[in-house]
């Protein structure tokens, strides 16, 4: 993940605004709470926006990220 994106999801954090991220090949429409650390890699700790099923995704696995505006 580049700088801007990781920029772009804190924003994302603070905002509850949604994010699209590719996690293997996946398409993932989320609402990102908060970044944690855990086994030594930052989780992003996720909603599902139509669920609220929480789900989490390890920073260096997502391949793409983008907010939804």
């Amino acid at each position: 993940m580049t700088a801007a994106q990781y920029d772009a999801l804190e924003r994302a954090i603070v905002d509850r605004s949604r994010v699209a991220i590719r996690v293997n090949g996946a398409e993932l429409v989320v609402i990102p709470e908060q970044i944690q650390m855990k086994n030594g890699g930052e989780m992003l700790v996720t909603q599902n926006p139509s669920s609220g099923l929480p789900l989490l995704v390890r920073i260096d696995d997502i391949e793409r990220l983008e907010v939804v505006r």
